[in-house]
């Protein structure tokens, strides 16, 4: 319409200016109104097509996939971490099994952040064992980064066996490309304490991010194997997910074998596994997605506890030297922590240390709510696996992992 004022009295051309477009629109007919709404929502469409297919891959694969799941073996490829089925060993149960009844107030703690697994295992018997939200003891649950523990015993075998010759190598005797800028200064020692200055930002509701990159991605080898060190390695640890995929690059270099095919003949056939596990993949045939992704069970994951709790030790065979165990389970404390202020004291060797009563527990920790901790003082491990983790946090601890514990003690004290 014009905005020229036409022969009539003011109000009326007060209310045909403000209201003038609705009156047209209202006297368009039915059909040609759903033919223009029509060509709008095409219109639309092709528009979000085009800007769609401009997204690099793995923003796509975040848009479809939209956040990340424990149940999501489905989703990519991965490889099979085969168990030998004329090997196995089950957890015995205890005497006392499941004869504890949680509290109401407990049991709606663990269902109100989704907790699927909750178990508690004393002198390698299960005292308290409870599936929840349509879970039972045969689903495998994505670990997320409670996986960056297994790398770290991986790393161990590895060093054992001569196939690593120190942990003060270069990464660049590995991974020969792994020298521009600061990144010829960064060892094996850096990573396995996630002091190695990698520029890799740990931000997972962001779609551009490096860490969605890494999850959703195809490209893992050149995506860490490109990134700068932007901070002098050796000095402050920073949690990087990137550096425990580079530290899986180096342990395939220096070994010959995928990460899944080294774990299988090293860890998972001799602790006697139930099941087989799976490792998720970057692509088909791709690279194993080392700093998040590794899917078992709540029976067969508390092997690795009980690799924690008797450093190393399965059942009289020694899969991962003490002296290793004992670095990989003490904190760096040479390092500043994520502060800068203090000396670090809550990680080791790509696992988590916390003190709870004075008793010093190594745990491994995932990033929605996935704990595996061994409580040595007590000779027993808990087992924790959701869909969600709280918030909150206490320093490096977020709280909802003192209460599993808290719930834990609870039992181990009633049943002594």
């Amino acid at each position: 319409m014009s905005d020229e004022k036409p022969n009539l009295s003011c109000w009326a051309y007060r209310f045909l200016k403000s209201y003038g477009k609705k009156i047209v629109l209202q006297h368009i007919p039915m059909k040609t109104k759903k033919k223009t709404i029509l060509r709008l929502l095409v219109a639309l469409v092709v528009v979000l097509g085009v800007v769609y297919a401009s997204l690099p891959y793995y923003a796509r694969q975040a848009l479809i996939h939209w956040m990340p799941v424990i149940d999501d073996l489905e989703i990519f490829h991965r490889h099979t971490v085969c168990h030998n089925p004329d090997d196995v060993w089950h957890w015995p149960l205890s005497a006392d099994y499941n004869r504890y009844r949680l509290a109401e107030q407990d049991a709606h703690y663990l269902d109100s952040l989704r907790t699927v697994s909750f178990l508690v295992i004393r002198r390698d018997s299960i005292l308290f064992e409870s599936y929840r939200d349509g879970w039972n003891d045969t689903l495998t649950s994505n670990l997320y980064s409670a996986t960056k523990t297994i790398v770290g015993l991986l790393a161990g075998v590895a060093l054992d066996e001569g196939k690593i010759h120190s942990l003060d190598d270069p990464v660049s005797r590995y991974i020969p490309t792994y020298t521009k800028g600061m990144q010829a200064d960064v060892t094996l020692r850096d990573l396995l304490t996630m002091s190695g200055g990698m520029a890799w930002d740990e931000a997972y509701a962001s779609l551009f991010s490096v860490t969605t990159h890494g999850y959703y991605g195809n490209d893992l080898y050149d995506l860490v194997t490109g990134l700068d060190v932007t901070e002098k390695p050796g000095v402050q640890y920073s949690y990087r997910s990137g550096e425990t995929q580079l530290l899986a690059f180096v342990i395939e270099a220096a070994t010959g074998q995928t990460l899944s095919d080294y774990a299988e003949e090293k860890l998972w056939r001799p602790m006697q596994a139930e099941r087989d596990a799976y490792w998720l993949l970057d692509k088909k045939d791709g690279d194993e997605k080392a700093f998040c992704c590794f899917h078992t069970t709540a029976r067969d994951v508390a092997r690795f506890g009980s690799l924690l709790l008797h450093r190393g030790n399965w059942h009289g065979r020694q899969l991962v030297s003490e002296a290793y165990m004992d670095e990989l389970m003490h904190p760096a404390s040479y390092l500043k922590d994520q502060w800068g202020k203090d000396s670090l004291s809550y990680y080791g060797f790509q696992t988590w240390i916390m003190d709870y009563h004075g008793m010093r527990c190594p745990y491994m920790r995932g990033m929605l709510g996935q704990y595996i901790i061994a409580i040595p003082a007590l000779d027993a491990i808990v087992v924790r696996l959701g869909r969600k983790r709280s918030d909150v946090y206490h320093r490096e601890l977020t709280t909802d992992i003192t209460r599993y514990m808290d719930i834990a003690l609870k039992m181990l004290k009633e049943n002594q």
